[in-house]
């Protein structure tokens, strides 16, 4: 239901879109009134991308109608949407790499020849554009050396400078710092202000509360629930996209719980000193030392950009640092002869990357292809140079049903599945080998509620069976709600440290901006 006093932006009547046997969208009305921000929520499949992409013309409905301004349209292509003032911020970069943030909002934008002209009149509008947002973004720097936040904000810049007035954001905030968040936040209030539309897709319950003046629930490609945010709560939306109760939050051990005290373990991973040093000279693991146990799941905390991706990849061989000392399963390494990821996995380390498209998946490759990346070389999975591929799909097709990846398809593309499938395949593969140590580097990121309840089960039971858990999180709540010690990383450096029933928001976020403990 919409308010009849207020004019439409958006009205999507009666959208259906199948992908072969897959009916993505069933029927779907929805309706959202100018100068809001509606959020779009739902579990990884749901169907909110592919409505949103069918808006702004990547695919075309099998069914249904679109009004935009109470106009009917027909949007074919991106061009077109765009000329209607839709504009869409992708949840994965759509950025090229060796060009500068300038000439990428320029790109597909040419006026005529005359570059030099082009960007001294884009650079002032961006310029201007910064100024009302707080979006702020080095323009002539290479896209490759921008760090993840300020990429984020280069492509939400790209479509507001282009005359989005209806503007689709897809996940904006899955690499944004809190203090980022809030701005971004102030920013999108202050452009609805001036008359924008914002759709909003996320899995932050507490990001449509905090932003949102309507939500929209979907569940298998359906509407099941829409409401004014004044008229719901995190636990109704939670119910209405899993059609369940979840369990989420920060959970505390149990007295009933008999684990063995981690303090008194020795320890199965012990790193000392350790220092990474970047192509600029700057320290981004300064004297970095740390301890696993069995038992345990420790937490980094920090905001982005602090240390934490180099120690994961330091800690599992994607990296070897300029000086300190990793001990793990009985050996010593050192920087002249560290740990390779195939070294570390025979040591029985297992590494969930943060980024799982670039790092963890080879997207064209079929689900079954990817599920044995790394482990290719197990005897199950053949003999010296033949490969067992009946064995690997069928480990695959175990995989798939033990972590409850959707759809349970060996053969289809790794690119095919969503955010959380993809996660949960990932992290499927790399608990498999029952590591000792598993290093997750943002486990729950563009993952919704659902599957983060499924995920944080797992690594709990991986400690609970006597492994030792690295998380690296950028979400303060998810450190809160699985570790049993939290690290706190500010600068390269190792801040602080946190038995979990110590930790409180305001402790930790001294710590995230350099107070010491």
């Amino acid at each position: 239901m919409t308010d009849a006093a207020t004019p439409l932006a958006v009205h999507m009547v009666g959208i259906s879109k199948h992908f072969g046997a897959v009916q993505a969208n069933r029927a779907v009305d929805l309706g959202v009134q100018a100068g809001t921000v509606h959020g779009i929520v739902g579990e990884n499949g749901a169907g909110k991308s592919t409505l949103m992409s069918i808006l702004y013309g990547f695919y075309q409905a099998d069914e249904g109608r679109i009004e935009i301004d109470g106009r009917a349209v027909r949007i074919r292509d991106s061009r077109e949407a765009m000329a209607l003032g839709i504009g869409m911020v992708h949840q994965h970069f759509m950025l090229v790499d060796t060009m500068s943030a300038l000439d990428n909002v320029l790109l597909g934008a040419e006026p005529d020849w005359r570059l030099g002209a082009a960007r001294e009149v884009l650079a002032g509008r961006l310029n201007t554009l910064m100024e009302q947002t707080g979006l702020s973004v080095r323009l002539d720097v290479m896209v490759e050396d921008l760090p993840v936040g300020e990429r984020q904000r280069l492509e939400i810049l790209k479509a507001l400078v282009r005359g989005a007035r209806v503007l689709i954001l897809d996940e904006p905030t899955a690499v944004l710092t809190p203090d980022e968040t809030s701005a971004l936040f102030a920013a999108l209030r202050g452009l609805c202000e001036r008359g924008a539309t914002v759709l909003l897709i996320t899995h932050k319950l507490k990001e449509i509360l905090a932003l949102c003046d309507r939500v929209t629930v979907m569940r298998g490609g359906e509407v099941v629930l829409e409401r004014e945010i004044a008229h719901t709560s995190v636990d109704d939306l939670a119910q209405a996209m899993v059609g369940r109760r979840v369990a989420a939050g920060r959970r505390m051990p149990s007295s009933e719980e008999q684990r063995p005290a981690a303090a008194l373990q020795p320890a199965l991973l012990k790193a000392q000193g350790l220092r990474w040093t970047d192509a600029f000279g700057v320290a981004r693991l300064d004297e970095v030392s740390l301890e696993l146990r069995p038992g345990e799941i420790v937490g980094v905390a920090g905001v982005t950009g602090n240390g934490q991706t180099e120690l994961l990849e330091v800690l599992s061989g994607l990296k070897v640092p300029h000086s300190g000392t990793l001990v793990l399963a009985g050996d010593t390494f050192v920087p002249s002869a560290w740990l390779s990821p195939a070294l570390a996995r025979q040591r029985r380390l297992a590494h969930v990357p943060e980024d799982r498209l670039h790092r963890a998946l080879v997207l064209p490759f079929a689900a079954w292809e990817s599920a044995v990346l790394g482990y290719q070389g197990w005897r199950r999975y053949g003999r010296w140079a033949w490969m067992n591929r009946r064995a690997m799909r069928q480990a695959t097709l175990d995989m798939l049903q033990a972590y409850d990846v959707r759809p349970r398809k060996p053969e289809l593309r790794s690119s095919k599945f969503s955010g959380g499938n993809q996660q949960k395949l990932v992290l499927a593969r790399e608990a498999q080998a029952q590591p000792s140590v598993l290093l997750v580097g943002q486990p729950t990121r563009g993952v919704d509620i659902g599957a983060i309840e499924f995920i944080h089960a797992r690594l709990r039971a991986h400690r609970d069976a006597g492994g030792a858990v690295l998380v690296v999180s950028s979400e303060l709540d998810e450190i809160l709600a699985i570790s049993d010690r939290v690290l706190v990383m500010n600068a390269g450096r190792v801040a602080g440290e946190l038995p979990i029933e110590e930790c409180e928001v305001a402790a930790l976020g001294r710590l995230m901006g350099g107070a010491a403990h």
